[in-house]
């Protein structure tokens, strides 16, 4: 790769002898370079002297440089005024200005014996205080920035430190609902619309890495539509993410992912930590969350769906026990159930051990991860749904009325 160099260009154009002429004077050449030198000497001694006479009010004058934000202004005989506007703010601080006084750092303290009253710092993440009534405000965070606490603290913006009240968990979802006294909170921030997202957005992350207080970092959304495997409670589901390449890092859980408008987005949430992985971290989409928010706010729980089973996918049953269940060459994918909970809606609908289910709810099962997606974020306790499934080659359908389960 070559380089620049001012002192080795050369024009390369073949240079032609000016003709002389004999005679009184120059030729046109020599007269041209007098005229030239001769005007660069009187522009030179102009910019010289007129500040001068200007000075002694014989040259007024006026030079203006700059845009319209930025100017410098010489005015004369009496007067020189300079007017710089260096008072520029971008989109992204003004983003952060919004919303920042709205994200807390959420501190986890336990207890440093069984004996004492004495509580130790055990972890801290972000919050997004989001509501604020009467004497009580709102703080949602990650669940797993909360679990296991004996006492939660809220810091806020201004380093104010209040007690607060876990109101809801949801370890699924993986998100929490505080409570603060209101008194002290100066702002609460403004919810945004997650499904109208586009890949190459502006998304900005601010939150307590580390235990870096208020730290903002810039990035885009990578993708909208993300699902990443979730487990809690020995069950699995496929998650709704909005990827991000925004630095997310140890003590962001919780925090806030905005737009350019300064609205909450996401809640950022996980990230990707290999050794040779960067800048692929998660947030939940707030449109998902928000329904969420407003259960445990208002419950402290989220009930979901229980058939009171458990199973495993069928692809991952060796060959030889495929061939035992006697399954139909057309059966591919499905539940094969191992153990029925006495006493639950599995069965009290006649369902067993060894049988493979197909469908729930007219809903094809394609796989274990799948069905759990669609089970917690499609169907509700109490709902009666059929399903379909075999029993040593024969195909059977039977009703059953959907438990419930929390995962707090």
């Amino acid at each position: 790769m070559g380089y620049y160099d001012d002192n080795r260009i050369e024009d390369t154009k073949d240079s032609e002898p000016v003709p002389s002429r004999s005679g009184r004077g120059r030729g046109r050449g020599g007269w041209f370079f007098a005229g030239f030198v001769g005007a660069i000497v009187g522009i030179v001694c102009f910019l010289i002297f007129a500040p001068i006479l200007s000075d002694l009010g014989v040259l007024p004058y006026s030079v203006t440089t700059g845009n319209q934000n930025t100017s410098n202004t010489i005015t004369s005989p009496t007067t020189f005024n300079r007017s710089v506007n260096l008072n520029v703010k971008s989109s992204v601080t003004e983003a952060v200005d919004k919303v920042s006084p709205a994200v807390v750092a959420v501190v986890n303290l336990q207890h440093t014996n069984f004996f004492d009253n004495q509580y130790t710092e055990t972890g801290m993440g972000s919050g997004i205080i989001y509501k604020r009534t009467g004497q009580y405000a709102y703080v949602v965070t990650n669940n797993h920035v909360v679990e296991g606490a004996g006492k939660i603290e809220v810091r806020l913006s201004d380093n104010d430190k209040i007690d607060a009240k876990v109101l809801g968990k949801d370890a699924l979802y993986d998100l929490a609902v505080l409570r603060i006294p209101s008194k002290n909170v100066k702002s609460i921030a403004e919810f945004g619309n997650s499904d109208t997202l586009k890949r190459g957005e502006t998304a900005i992350a601010i939150g307590n890495p580390l235990g870096f207080s208020g730290s903002v970092t810039e990035g885009i959304i990578s993708s909208t539509k993300r699902t990443i495997p979730v487990q809690a409670n020995n069950a699995s589901m496929q998650a709704q993410v909005l990827q991000t390449d925004a630095a997310i890092n140890p003590g962001n859980s919780g925090g806030a992912l905005v737009n350019i408008g300064g609205q909450v987005i996401g809640i950022n949430s996980s990230k990707i930590a290999e050794a040779d992985t960067e800048g692929i971290g998660f947030a939940i989409p707030i449109n998902v969350a928000k329904p969420v928010i407003s259960q445990l706010e208002q419950d402290g729980k989220i009930e979901r769906p229980l058939l009171g089973i458990s199973i495993t996918d069928l692809s991952m049953v060796p060959s030889y026990e495929v061939n035992q269940l006697q399954l139909p060459d057309s059966v591919k994918t499905g539940l094969v159930v191992t153990d029925v909970q006495t006493g639950s809606p599995a069965s009290r609908s006649g369902l067993e051990a060894g049988d493979v289910i197909t469908q729930i709810n007219g809903h094809k099962i394609t796989s274990y991860i799948e069905f759990s997606t669609y089970m917690y974020t499609q169907l509700k306790p109490g709902q009666r749904v059929p399903i379909k499934y075999y029993r040593m080659g024969k195909e059977h359908t039977t009703e059953l009325t959907l438990g419930s389960k929390t995962f707090s």
